[in-house]
């Protein structure tokens, strides 16, 4: 059996995951990071991206929404905005989300906060979309 460690995920509404991991790979604002058992401490914030759990061997995907991750000794921990399974994310939505803020991106100049504002809800609808489309 591969080592593993303890593993959450913990958005502001929910414990998303908690459980053992062999590995996860997380988007961090430097690019990704592959972390398995025993890795050095770290702390880094996280990007809008893909979680990959590895687990039993199989690697299980969610969408996250930015936070920040927590490396010790026995336990991983992230700590995001939001996170979705792809099961759980409504595609529909998604679309709407991302043509909401493609619209306000369109509407011309805005002050520098309005425009990362919408930036932003553009990464994210754009990230659940990626993940949804990956849907079994």
């Amino acid at each position: 059996m591969a080592s593993v460690f303890k593993l959450e995920i913990v958005a502001p509404d929910k414990k998303f995951y908690d459980d053992e991991a062999e590995m996860v790979i997380v988007r961090t604002k430097e690019g990704d990071v592959g972390i398995l058992k025993d890795h050095v401490d770290y702390v880094a914030p996280v990007d809008i991206g893909v979680v990959k759990i590895k687990k039993g061997g199989n690697f299980k995907e969610a969408a996250i929404a930015g936070g920040f991750v927590k490396v010790g000794k026995e336990k991983v921990t992230i700590l995001t905005d939001a996170a979705e399974w792809p099961s759980d994310i409504d595609l529909d939505r998604a679309e709407m989300a991302k043509k909401a803020a493609e619209e306000e991106l369109k509407q011309g100049p805005k002050d520098e906060t309005y425009v990362l504002f919408a930036e932003t809800k553009l990464k994210r609808a754009l990230n659940r979309i990626k993940v949804a489309e990956k849907k079994d």
